[in-house]
C-alpha cells in the first residue's frame, strides 16, 4: 500500500507511535493545571512540548497557544483581528483566491455578519500570489485593510508563496498578516522570527501529530482574544483542559522532522524525476511546474481524463490519492485553486493530487509510475467527459 495523500492528513510517524506506546502504558495522567505533584509532571511535559515545538520553528515559547489545530486557530485570529471592530475604519479584508475552506469561509462570515468587505489577491498562473497587485492594492487602500491572509504554501498545488515578501508589504502598510502555514509547516525549514508573519498555524495531524492537537504562532499574543471561554488556560486565551498528550506527539513529530531534513530533498529529487519521466511520456500539466513547491506534491492533470476515474484506478492498485484538497474532493469539478490559476476545465477536471512525505517508501515515485501509466492507458481509451 502507498499512502499519498500526506497533504490530506499524514500518518503518525514512527516515533511519535513508539512514544505513544510508552506514554499510554506509563503516564502521568492529570489535569495539567492541577497544583499536586502528578498535575505539575503533566504541564512540565506540556511545557516541555511548547519549547521544543518554539525552537523547532524559530519562535519563543511565548508565541505558542495551544489548541485543536488550525481551523480553530484561524476562526481565533479572525474573531480578535475583526469582531466588533469596523467602526475603527478598516473595513477591508485581503485574501488570496487559492486559500484554504477555513479562511475563505472565515472572511465570508465576517463580510455578511460583521460587514466587512472581500477583496481578492490576484493569482498568477503559476500559482503564486500576485505580490505587485497586492502591493498596488494596500497602497490604492492605505488605512483601511484590517487585515491581509495568504498561505505559506497551498494544499493542492503545493506552490511555495512569497510569503515573506507579503509579510514585508503588510508591515510597512501596519497591517497584520495572517499566514496559514499548515501545509508548509514541518514538510521544509520555517523559522517564525524571520517570516514577517503576524499569524501562522500547525495542525498536528499535518506533521505526523494526532489529530485534534495544533497551535496558533502570534507574534505579539496579547492581540489575541479567546474564542473558547474556560478556565483561563493558555494565558486566558483557550479555555478548557488542555489535550497534553496530542501536544507532546507534535513536538514528537516536530524533532523527528528536524533529523530528517535530508530525506525532504531526497524526496523532492524524486518527485522532479517522477515528473520528467510522465511528461516525456504524456502530455499531462503539473500545476505549478514552473514555480517552488512544496518536496512531496504534484498535482497532475492528462487532459481529457478525468481525475476521479483516475483515482478509482489507482486505488485499485493500493494507492492512495486525491483530486483536490480533502473538503472539496467529493466536487467533480476544476478546483476553486485551479480556476484562480486560470487553469482550463479540461485540465481542471484531470487534476489529481499526489502527496508524499518522508516516511513515504523510498520507491513510491516509481510504483506510483507505473500505476499511473496503466491507468492513463486504460483510461484514454475512454472518452471521460
Amino acid at each position: 500500500m502507498i499512502y499519498a495523500d500526506y497533504n490530506g492528513s499524514a500518518p503518525l510517524c514512527r516515533e511519535v507511535i513508539d512514544y505513544l506506546k510508552d506514554r499510554l502504558e506509563n503516564g502521568p495522567y492529570s489535569n495539567p493545571n492541577a497544583i499536586h505533584h502528578l498535575g505539575q509532571k503533566t504541564k512540565m511535559a506540556m511545557e516541555n512540548a511548547r519549547a521544543v515545538c518554539a525552537k523547532a520553528v524559530g519562535a519563543k515559547p511565548k508565541q505558542i497557544i495551544f489548541n485543536s489545530g488550525s481551523t480553530e486557530g484561524i476562526s481565533q485570529v479572525f474573531f480578535s483581528l475583526l469582531y466588533g471592530k469596523i467602526k475603527s475604519g478598516k473595513n477591508l479584508i485581503f485574501i488570496s483566491g487559492i486559500e484554504h475552506a477555513a479562511v475563505i469561509n472565515c472572511a465570508k462570515f465576517y463580510s455578511e455578519d460583521q460587514g466587512y468587505e472581500i477583496h481578492v489577491i490576484p493569482t498568477l498562473p503559476n500559482g503564486q500570489c500576485d505580490t505587485e497587485a497586492l502591493s498596488k492594492m494596500m497602497k490604492e487602500n492605505a488605512g483601511k485593510v484590517a487585515m491581509v491572509a495568504v498561505m505559506a504554501a497551498n494544499n493542492e498545488t503545493g506552490v511555495v508563496q512569497p510569503y515573506k515578501e507579503i509579510g514585508q508589504i503588510c508591515q510597512e502598510a501596519g497591517t497584520p498578516f495572517v499566514c496559514d502555514t499548515t501545509q508548509y509547516i514541518g514538510k521544509t525549514a520555517f523559522n517564525f522570527s524571520e517570516s514577517n508573519i503576524d499569524f501562522a498555524f500547525v495542525s498536528g495531524h499535518k506533521v505526523g501529530a494526532m489529530t485534534g492537537a495544533g497551535f496558533i504562532l502570534a507574534k505579539d499574543h496579547s492581540q489575541l482574544r479567546p474564542l473558547v471561554i474556560g478556565g483561563g488556560q493558555e494565558k486566558e486565551l483557550r479555555g478548557g483542559t488542555q489535550n497534553y498528550i496530542g501536544f507532546e506527539t507534535i513536538a514528537v513529530a516536530m524533532d523527528t522532522f528536524e533529523k530528517k531534513k535530508e530525506k525532504i530533498q531526497k524526496l523532492q529529487e524524486s518527485r522532479l524525476a517522477f515528473e520528467k519521466k510522465l511528461k516525456e511520456k504524456y502530455p499531462v500539466v503539473i500545476m505549478g511546474d514552473d514555480a517552488p513547491r512544496l518536496g512531496g506534491t504534484t498535482f497532475i492533470s492528462y487532459p481529457g481524463i478525468h481525475g476521479q476515474a483516475v483515482q478509482i484506478e489507482l486505488e485499485t492498485s493500493d494507492i492512495y490519492v486525491t483530486t483536490s484538497s480533502a473538503c472539496s474532493d467529493n466536487e467533480p469539478t476544476t478546483s476553486k485553486v485551479l480556476k484562480a490559476m486560470g487553469v482550463t476545465e479540461d485540465v481542471g477536471r484531470g487534476a489529481v493530487r499526489i502527496s508524499l512525505g518522508p516516511c513515504s517508501p523510498e520507491d513510491a515515485y516509481d510504483r506510483i509510475y507505473d500505476a499511473l501509466i496503466k491507468a492513463y492507458e486504460k483510461l484514454g481509451k475512454i472518452k471521460s467527459y
